[in-house]
């Protein structure tokens, strides 16, 4: 599953690079793009952008122009709406992979837990079974590695990081990351470990995320998965998610 961004404030200036240790944040003439190495792959660049935010042309070739600097030879973006991908793709980048983009309206209280999986708050010691649960869950295009979940946990101004796990056992098996936004939410990432497929873990997960959402305020929640993610698509709608009509997409480019 991929995870929109939330929408932000644009208006902002144009600034040097940084060097490519760790995360950056660029400044363009248009708004803004986190950069940061893609899968923990040296060479590829993760370009994080607002998901709805067109940048004109020039910001793009700016962009493209600062990655390669910064000594990527490849780069792949954030999930992008249609609209703001078409300057990229004007600009030689290509659709990697299309992904549906589902909501739901939180008016409505979730349904109250039942008995069922376990679920806690994540431990920091935590992180290095999550990211390797994550890698068996997905496939290798698709999987977060440190520096994804890193971009999951901070990619919004609150967040909720939850695991599931087994009766005697606090091993994570499945694990969720929510993010909130003002009134908008972002089930930024589920993985459910596949010995553990069929327990439950993913609808406890989705429901647990909701409600917290909705006790601080969200007002809708945004996911987004893999057009032939089947299993997925079947469990969001399961939770009360609608599938929009016009998706996303991940671009890519050689630099």
């Amino acid at each position: 599953m991929g995870r929109p961004g939330p929408r932000v404030d644009l208006r902002v200036r144009s600034a040097p690079v940084a060097s490519r240790t760790g995360e950056r944040t660029l400044r363009l003439a248009g708004g803004w793009a986190r950069i940061g190495p893609w899968q923990d792959h040296a060479d590829v660049a993760h370009l994080v952008l607002p998901t709805e935010a067109v940048l004109p042309p020039r910001a793009v070739q700016d962009c493209a122009a600062r990655v390669r600097a910064s000594g990527f030879t490849a780069v792949v973006t954030s999930p992008l709406t249609m609209a703001a991908a078409a300057p990229f793709l004007e600009a030689g980048f290509v659709v990697r992979e299309h992904l549906h983009l589902l909501v739901q309206r939180l008016e409505r209280a979730p349904p109250a837990p039942t008995p069922g999986p376990l679920l806690r708050r994540a431990w920091r010691g935590d992180r290095a079974v999550v990211t390797a649960l994550d890698g068996r869950a997905f496939p290798p295009a698709w999987r977060l590695g440190n520096s994804g979940l890193h971009e999951a946990l901070t990619a919004t101004p609150s967040v909720r990081f939850r695991v599931g796990h087994r009766p005697r056992n606090p091993g994570p098996v499945a694990y969720a990351v929510t993010g909130r936004a003002g009134s908008d939410g972002y089930l930024q990432r589920l993985a459910v470990d596949p010995t553990a497929r069929g327990e439950g873990f993913g609808r406890a997960l989705v429901h647990d995320s909701l409600r917290w959402l909705r006790r601080h305020g969200a007002r809708t929640c945004f996911v987004n998965t893999q057009a032939d993610n089947h299993t997925a698509l079947r469990l969001y709608a399961a939770c009360g998610f609608e599938r929009l009509p016009s998706g996303l997409a991940v671009l890519g480019a050689e630099l």
